[in-house]
Formats: C-alpha cells, sequence, structure tokens
C-alpha cells in the first residue's frame, strides 16, 4: 500500500498577515534608529554649544578683567576708552582674541540681532596704530544678551549695577555678561584689575572702535 504526503504550504491570508507584522517591525525599527540618530545630533549640537560658550566666556573675561585704563586725546578731549552699554561694550586691553598675549588691542564688543530674530554677540579687535580691523560671531541664537557694569559713586560706599558706563575718570569694578537661551540663564562677572584715578594713561591719537 502506498502512502501519500501531503505538503502545505502558506495560505495568501497567513501571507498577508506575515508581510504585514514585517512591515511593523520595519517600522518600528526605523523609528528607533531616527529617535536615536535625533538623540546623538542633539546631544552633539548641546556639546559644540557649551564648548562654544565656555570659549566665549573664557575669552571675554580674559579681555575684560585685563582692561587698560586708557584715555584718548581726540580734538583736544579726555575721553576713556573704556566705555559701556547694555549691548556693547569698547575697551583696550593686553589679550587680543586673534593673537593672544601681547602689546594692546581696542575691542568693541557689540550685542547684534540675528536673522532668525534672536540675538548674536561679535567681538572687533584693531591693534594699535594698526588700521586693519578684525571681526568675529562668539555667540549666536540666544534670547538675550546683555552687558552690565558695577560701579561706586564718591557719596555711596555700596554701589550698584548700572547698564551704562560712561566714566571718564575710573573704570568700573565689575563687569556682567548675561545671556539667555531656552529660559537657561547664565552670567558671568568678572573683576577688573585696574580702576583707580592713578591708573590712567593717555594716549594722544588712539580711538576705540566704532
Amino acid at each position: 500500500m502506498r502512502q501519500r504526503y501531503h505538503q502545505r504550504g502558506f495560505t495568501l491570508l497567513e501571507l498577508l498577515i506575515a508581510i504585514a507584522l514585517l512591515g511593523i517591525i520595519m517600522l518600528i525599527v526605523t523609528g528607533v534608529m531616527r529617535l536615536a540618530h535625533r538623540s546623538v545630533e542633539s546631544g552633539e549640537r548641546k556639546i559644540e554649544l557649551i564648548e562654544r560658550i565656555r570659549t566665549t566666556l573664557s575669552t571675554v573675561k580674559s579681555q575684560v578683567q585685563s582692561s587698560l585704563p586708557f584715555i584718548t586725546g581726540e580734538g583736544g578731549a579726555q575721553t576713556s576708552v573704556f566705555s559701556g552699554t547694555s549691548g556693547s561694550l569698547s575697551l583696550a586691553t593686553t589679550y587680543s582674541l586673534w593673537s593672544g598675549q601681547g602689546g594692546f588691542v581696542t575691542v568693541f564688543y557689540a550685542v547684534e540681532p540675528d536673522n532668525d530674530g534672536q540675538l548674536s554677540l561679535t567681538a572687533s579687535e584693531q591693534i594699535r596704530d594698526a588700521g586693519q580691523k578684525q571681526k568675529a560671531v562668539l555667540l549666536t541664537a540666544f534670547d538675550e544678551i546683555r552687558f552690565s557694569y558695577f560701579g561706586r559713586d564718591n557719596i555711596s560706599e555700596e554701589g550698584q549695577w548700572q547698564e551704562h558706563w560712561d566714566n571718564n575718570s575710573k573704570l568700573p569694578e565689575k563687569v556682567m555678561l548675561s545671556i539667555t537661551k531656552d529660559d537657561n540663564k547664565l552670567s558671568l562677572i568678572i573683576p577688573l584689575m585696574a580702576r583707580g584715578n592713578d591708573d590712567w594713561i593717555s594716549l594722544q591719537g588712539t580711538a576705540a572702535i566704532k
């Protein structure tokens, strides 16, 4: 007696179910990979931003802390090279953003709007007795960038923070740079080394960058 063996294949319904399950698995795997890729990119952007902030704050600290109490003699008037507002700061320093230590340069920081409606911090430098100016963007896409200045008058001993500094007879005791991004605020307070009346040096023909 001959025995028959029947081999049963996949039905169309089973094949469709298998294809559907495979498609779902592929969608899940693709989603996980995209999420992982975005997480890596986000982490890299955060690391890059933190490093840029750290480098910028270190540079600003070095330049502001080594500010020189210079006055210019343009037009017969004595004007301090150091002047500041909430959105700008001009100073003379021995620390250059491009060449590091050596000599002195005039630096001008400016808070400027960028294309996205946020704020950028730029720095311009001019070496003494040289006409060439150099400019760099230090920070971009911030919600707020602000300078403020701490000083004391002849009457008050407590002192106070100010939004402007245009005193031609002395430098502020401290400069604060505040930056805000996505509700995260960071403030750097920088004490100045020289600020007394005896420290001032007159430089004929040397002016801050405008």
